[in-house]
């Protein structure tokens, strides 16, 4: 019987949804664990080989914990909302919603086709009015709480208020946009709309001015990640910083608790790395600087205040609201040309590209609150607003960034610090700034000949004692701008009374999005909710015509999955304390500092107001590597319509062009689906090597431009999902990128065959029931232990490789004995679960593989009974001995000497030595 993978995928595929083998429950008798691939969102281009390699990896985690007796959630969903269905409709008049669920329909049958053992039951989509119900509930209860810096944790507004009508602002650390100080009485003396104003300088959710990402030709605000070079990476439009009143989620007010979760998760190093960067906490002090002939005063952070002596300007961030403050006339046309060019350059940009230097003069000089020397105030991208205030001290002689500014517009550079065994030198004879942290104060003032510690202190200590300034901890964390002004995605629950506010009653949940006439900005450039009728409240009152962004429904995706059908809450009681937190969490690394800093953030808040039992969702979190795409080329003669196969390209003036991988095997090119793929190749000419046109590669991104994508449909179609599954696993480590190369995949489709006929004969099953032999029992347990060790590891290349190894063995025993194979299958299963089960039932079993056991591992079957030694004469080694493993060393030198094998070499000689290393080698040292 042949190996009929089509018909056995579709035979199984049907066999587990009908009989919903991946279904589960809450099972309190069972431990539970939780696997999730992070949320895919669903193009309309489909899946290609790359996409499904951490879903495979998770599924052959999730069938080896559920062989190994564990309750296995393993859920999938789609991140569903987002801007290329919107563009699309926009372009075509199509709703988004139709576009989306096409691809949807797409993406589900390109999914079952691999075989993945998810709970579909449980699939959530985030444009479904059920599942964002909830996430405009989460958004809800964010407006409704605020953050304690003395608790550590969210608490009601509603106390706030009670506090500030009891005491003001007294004694009160709180997580707020901006400082402010109030007393009771002064509260209670403001109206509604003030109080209002003021609650919203606290909420976790709230509406302030803010630094955007402004695409005009798209009409909506955009991600830094979807901006490259001033670009929409959708569209390729300019894109600008803009001020907007916007949304925002006080993911700041978290920043430490963030920080300090990280060590309670089992994540990589690297991983761990890339967040604190990105929250990236410093100590350090908040100063004053007064503006000449101003009442202005500038507040600048800096983690050295003992260099604040070095100080010879300062900079402002372009967006800093004291930019048109201090911008003297002289200036102002200089610095409005340089505000409108740093506005086509995100953040992102400007942080890195450190090597170009660029900047204004504003006018206007600071007062050194310390020398009382006066400082020119120079604007320059550089600075960020979003980082401590906007503005800082720039000490050229020990920053690099403010060292090539200085050189750049020739300002002073003043040293303040001599290194450990250095000299003062002049600051403008050096090539770069110095290190500065470990040495001397120099040109110091009251901190002269200090060390730098030494000095860090006592200028703090100072600048608080005469009220310059304040220790203070900063961090780079931003609060999440959580607006987009477009149709598709969820609509806020907010209504506006009186220009300020409001939350609609969770009663009314879900508002869903309405229907509109075009998915464009109003002609007064409202947003496209702007279009829809009667967007109003029961009682007129308008509601919120922006959108929430794509990562509001992936935050706390994976809390829903738990409960997907729970109308009361997003999660129910039951459902959390038994699931509780993801186990194992697969995923690309570009989501290191999006999802996941606010999924993080969401499920702590989501912790503080008693929603959920544990504090951080993911336990453990693995990031895959990339497949990229293997390209192969044609060589077309320059000015003719023939190509020239690789190994002849030298010889000719030659083009190359990119060619579809799919019409190209083993980078063989088949010649007539070439001339079939274009119209311009229709009648191409061809010069061969050995009757073949061979093909050049190279490995880069896989790319729709490139025709290297491989869907993976194809692959399936040729040799099967099992194969498929493999082959991506064998194609190296999990976490490393790799080249996608079908010039393997034949070997790992052999492999399948090759155990297909272990267990049938001459197209009969023929698997025995006769008693494993110690050769057969030893081969398969050194399997069990392998595989078990590699999968725990994730090593899931080398599991392949000894699968291989281990069925190139037992064929060489001729092993067909149930002892042996039926263990091999609930091995097998997780990683070729198709041709498992149907081996499986072709033994005899009525129960799904799935729900095999995993084999146990005896040790005592991989203890060698005897050992080959080689044994060599003065070095070389001339022949080998099999002898018992524990043989004495006594009774090895005579059974060699007895050896027929050895009488040749020890012929006319006498034996000075005999060296024998235990189960390892036999020397004779002869003379």
């Amino acid at each position: 019987m042949e190996y009929n993978f089509k018909e056995i995928e579709q035979k199984w595929q049907k066999s587990w949804s009908d009989n919903k083998v991946y279904k589960v429950e809450v099972d309190k008798s069972r431990p539970k664990y939780y696997v999730l691939d992070m949320f895919p969102y669903p193009s309309g281009a489909g899946l290609h080989v790359g996409h499904p390699l951490g879903y495979i990896a998770s599924d052959i985690y999730s069938r080896y914990k559920r062989l190994n007796g564990f309750n296995v959630l393993h859920p999938m969903g789609y991140d569903a909302y987002g801007l290329p269905a919107e563009q699309y409709a926009i372009q075509t008049g199509q709703h988004p919603a139709v576009t989306t669920e096409n691809n949807l329909n797409r993406y589900r049958e390109q999914l079952d086709k691999i075989g993945f053992c998810y709970d579909w039951d449980r699939e959530v989509k985030t444009c479904d009015p059920d599942y964002y119900h909830w996430t405009q509930w989460a958004f809800i209860q964010m407006f409704n709480h605020y953050y304690c810096n003395q608790a550590k944790q969210a608490r009601p507004i509603s106390e706030l208020v009670e506090v500030f009508e009891k005491t003001g602002t007294e004694g009160l650390d709180l997580a707020c946009s901006e400082e402010l100080s109030f007393t009771a009485d002064e509260w209670k003396a403001k109206t509604d709309k003030e109080q209002q104003a003021i609650l919203l300088n606290y909420r976790l959710a709230y509406l302030a001015d803010t630094m955007v990402n402004w695409c005009p030709a798209l009409g909506t605000v955009l991600a830094n990640d979807e901006v490259k070079e001033g670009l929409s990476v959708r569209g390729g439009h300019p894109v600008e910083q803009k001020v907007m009143r916007q949304w925002s989620l006080r993911v700041s007010a978290y920043a430490e608790r963030l920080l300090d979760g990280l060590n309670n998760v089992d994540w990589s190093d690297s991983l761990k790395e890339i967040q604190r960067n990105w929250i990236g906490r410093s100590e350090g002090a908040e100063m004053t600087f007064k503006v000449k002939e101003s009442d202005v005063e500038m507040e600048i952070f800096t983690t050295r205040a003992d260099t604040v002596y070095g100080v010879t300007f300062m900079v402002l961030a372009p967006e800093s609201e004291l930019v048109d403050q201090l911008t003297t006339p002289e200036q102002r046309t200089a610095v409005d040309a340089y505000i409108q060019e740093t506005k086509k350059r995100t953040e992102r940009e400007r942080m890195a590209e450190v090597k170009k230097v660029t900047g204004v003069f504003s006018g206007a000089y600071a007062i050194n609150p310390l020398t009382n020397e006066e400082i020119p105030v120079w604007i320059s991208d550089y600075v960020l607003a979003g980082y401590g205030t906007g503005a800082i001290m720039a000490v050229p002689a020990h920053d690099s960034r403010d060292f090539a500014f200085a050189k750049h517009f020739g300002l002073p550079i003043r040293q303040v610090v001599i290194p450990v065994g250095a000299e003062e030198t002049d600051p403008m004879t050096w090539e770069d700034s110095i290190d500065s942290k470990e040495g001397t104060m120099v040109n110091s003032g009251i901190i002269n000949g200090l060390d730098v510690q030494e000095a860090i202190a006592k200028t703090k200590e100072y600048i608080a004692e005469k009220g310059i300034g304040k220790v203070k901890v900063n961090y780079r964390l931003r609060d999440a701008i959580f607006s987009r002004q477009r149709y598709w995605g969820e609509p806020f629950p907010v209504y506006y009374k009186d220009d300020m506010p409001y939350m609609l009653d969770e009663s009314k949940l879900p508002l869903t999005l309405p229907e509109i006439d075009k998915y464009l900005p109003t002609e007064q450039g409202e947003p496209p909710l702007g279009r829809a009728k009667n967007w109003t409240t029961e009682e007129g009152y308008p509601l919120e015509l922006n959108t929430m962004p794509g990562f509001a429904g992936s935050s706390a995706y994976y809390l829903r999955y738990m409960d997907p059908k729970n109308d009361k809450a997003l999660v129910g009681k039951e459902a959390n304390e038994y699931w509780q937190d993801v186990d194992l969490y697969i995923g690309g690394t570009e989501h290191a500092t999006g999802h996941l800093i606010y999924s993080r953030f969401w499920n702590k808040f989501l912790f503080d107001i008693g929603e959920v039992i544990k504090d951080e969702p993911y336990k453990k979190l693995i990031n895959q590597g990339m497949i990229q795409g293997r390209s192969n080329f044609v060589y077309r003669i320059k000015g003719t319509n023939t190509f020239v196969s690789y190994n002849l390209r030298k010889e000719h003036d030659v083009q190359p062009i990119h060619v579809d991988v799919n019409i190209v095997r083993n980078d063989e090119l088949d010649l007539d689906a070439f001339k079939k793929w274009s119209p311009d190749y229709a009648n191409a000419e061809f010069i061969l090597e050995d009757s073949k046109y061979i093909c050049g590669w190279a490995v880069e991104k896989m790319s729709k431009s490139m025709y290297n994508v491989v869907n993976p449909d194809t692959i399936i179609e040729q040799y099967g999902a099992d194969t498929l599954r493999l082959y991506e696993m064998f194609l190296g480590p999990l976490e490393q990128s790799k080249p996608w190369d079908t010039n393997g995949i034949d070997g790992v489709h052999k492999f399948l065959r090759k155990t297909w006929r272990l267990f049938y004969k001459d197209e009969a099953f023929a698997v025995s029931d006769e008693k494993a032999t110690p050769d057969e029992l030893k081969v398969l347990h050194r399997t069990i232990k392998k595989i078990t060790e590699d999968v725990e590891r994730f090593s899931f290349n080398t599991c392949v490789s000894a699968f291989m190894i281990c069925v190139n063995e037992l064929n060489d025993l001729k092993c067909n004995k149930r002892e042996i194979l039926e263990p091999l299958l609930a091995l097998l299963a997780p990683f070729a679960p198709h041709m498992s089960e149907e081996l499986w039932h072709a033994l005899g079993n009525t129960t799904t593989v799935c729900d095999a056991k995993w084999p146990e591992l005896n040790e005592s079957y991989l203890v060698e009974s005897s050992v080959t030694y080689p044994v060599s004469f003065n070095g070389k080694m001339r022949f080998k001995i099999d002898l018992p493993a524990e043989m004495s060393n006594a009774d090895i030198e005579k059974a060699v000497m007895a050896h027929e094998s050895a009488a040749k070499w020890l012929e006319g000689k006498s034996v000075r030595k005999v060296i024998i290393v235990p189960k390892k080698i036999i020397n004779i040292v002869v003379g």
